[in-house]
């Protein structure tokens, strides 16, 4: 098990403690040569120095994964260092919550930026060095507040979410290059999570509970377009399903009448499905029409 990654390069973003030293802890625990990446340089370089007093191979790297040219050098660093990429593992995060009411959107806009463009940048810096490799392996932090919402999280939901698209469309484009990508939804006790949970949960909820969920997701043998939840040692699966439906066929106020009207039968969960593309929901509606989507349509 402890050579479970042994040779891998891993990078972990927002690293340098919490859920992103844990991570780096245990991937490097498995054999891997990690890039310890925070925004707080000392800290990182603290985490690579701990991992390697453990016996393990490690680096810090500071620099925000909002800044592309930071990132891009950080690559080159570790391409420089050690000739290859295996596992991104897309960690840091923000908080700003406030009810939509009362945020302000340079606040919105902050967390969007951190969370979605941050592991946008750092996944397109790595992008073609696993495709190149054929090979690779990324994780998306993503959150039960996107998932399914959290009072005050405004921001911070729609950016997880958005993470779980990202993920499911990186993973359907490099399958053929042997790259998978899957997302981790975690409860843990960090500085992030401070203030939002309670005491006595926040005692059971320690983030080294989290990180053994993330092996599964990076090993050779992981799956891809996987969410995974995981808090306090448990661990669960997430997945955006698509109903049967009811085939209505009329438009205008006649439509929408009988779209209100059957609004029982089109959310019936039984037989609902996960679907293995986006273009599945527009196959079974024309279907449902007694027509089949051009393969035009599912080329694109």
């Amino acid at each position: 098990m402890g050579m479970g990654l042994r040779d891998r390069v891993a990078i972990v973003t927002g690293a340098g403690g919490g859920l992103g030293r844990c991570h780096a802890l245990l991937l490097a625990e498995l054999g891997a040569r990690v890039v310890v990446n925070d925004m707080n340089g000392a800290s990182a370089d603290r985490v690579a120095a701990e991992i390697v007093a453990r016996g393990g191979e490690a680096i810090g790297i500071g620099g925000s994964v909002t800044d592309a040219p930071a990132v891009a050098r950080m690559v080159d660093t570790v391409m420089a260092r050690w000739g290859r990429i295996d596992i991104l593992v897309n960690n840091a995060g923000v908080l700003r919550d406030k009810s939509f009411a009362k945020m302000d959107l340079a606040d919105f806009r902050l967390v969007i930026d951190v969370h979605l463009m941050g592991a946008a940048i750092c996944t397109k810096a790595v992008w073609d060095i696993m495709r190149d490799q054929r090979y690779g392996r990324i994780v998306m932090t993503t959150s039960s507040s996107g998932l399914y919402g959290n009072f005050g999280q405004a921001n911070y939901g729609a950016a997880k979410m958005a993470l779980v698209g990202l993920m499911q469309t990186l993973a359907l484009e490099g399958e053929k290059y042997g790259i998978r990508v899957n997302c981790l939804a975690p409860t843990a006790a960090t500085q992030m999570t401070e203030g939002v949970l309670a005491p006595g949960a926040l005692s059971r909820l320690s983030p080294d509970l989290v990180s053994p969920g993330l092996f599964a997701l990076v090993r050779d043998e992981a799956p891809t377009r996987a969410i995974l939840c995981a808090g306090a040692g448990h661990f669960a699966q997430a997945n955006v399903t698509l109903t049967h439906g009811s085939y209505i066929g009329d438009a205008g106020v006649e439509g929408a009448e009988r779209v209100v009207a059957g609004w029982e039968d089109i959310g019936d969960r039984a037989g609902e499905i996960v679907p293995g593309y986006g273009f599945t929901q527009a196959e079974r509606e024309l279907a449902s029409a007694g027509h089949a989507l051009p393969a035009m349509a599912l080329e694109h």
